[in-house]
């Protein structure tokens, strides 16, 4: 019998985010990263239970001095700066619209970016090309930049695909989009006094 770990969490419909002043629907089998290890308190982090793939949420300051794709451009070259990231390369960066999202009353511009990073994981040598999707959601009369990011890296055939395994497929995109779309800002008192 496998020794006691996080509790994966069920798809959840409202999962609380920064202490519930969010909430949002995580996939199967995501967890907390925070059980884990320390995180960043601007950060909201998840990993797969089975792959490596993560999910990030991410309040950061407006940069107000980079406007429209260029900003998700400029977020996605910063996170590749700060992963340490050997090349970063966008394939495509297109609008979202406003309406399919839950934060849609406040975000005054959406981006979603996909593009690859050839990031090394800690303490390993070689750098892989991990997929990454990006969600940038823009909350001026916040000061924030709200960045959603998930990294896919290819798939480690190493690992043993017992039956516990094969039932937590990997996420997909439908996922991510199920996470940016239903993102719900309950407490605007996060964003301190405006």
């Amino acid at each position: 019998m496998p020794a006691p770990g996080p509790k994966p969490m069920e798809p959840a419909r409202d999962y609380p985010l920064f202490g519930g002043a969010f909430s949002a629907a995580l996939p199967p089998g995501a967890l907390d990263v925070s059980d884990l290890r320390p995180v960043p308190d601007n950060q909201e982090v998840f990993c797969h239970r089975v792959t490596d793939q993560s999910l990030i949420v991410e309040l950061l300051e407006l940069q107000a001095h980079v406007q429209g794709e260029e900003a998700a451009r400029y977020h996605f070259e910063d996170v590749g700066g700060v992963q340490g990231a050997r090349s970063v390369q966008v394939d495509s960066v297109q609008p979202l619209l406003l309406e399919n999202l839950a934060l849609r009353s406040c975000c005054q511009e959406a981006w979603v970016l996909s593009g690859k990073q050839q990031v090394a994981k800690e303490n390993h040598q070689v750098a892989k090309d991990v997929t990454v999707h990006q969600a940038l959601l823009r909350l001026p009369q916040y000061q924030t930049d709200l960045l959603l990011t998930f990294n896919d890296p290819p798939p480690d055939h190493r690992l043993s695909l017992g039956p516990e395994n094969l039932s937590l497929p990997p996420w997909s995109l439908g996922d991510f989009k199920q996470l940016v779309t239903g993102l719900t800002l309950h407490d605007p008192n996060i964003f301190g006094p405006q």
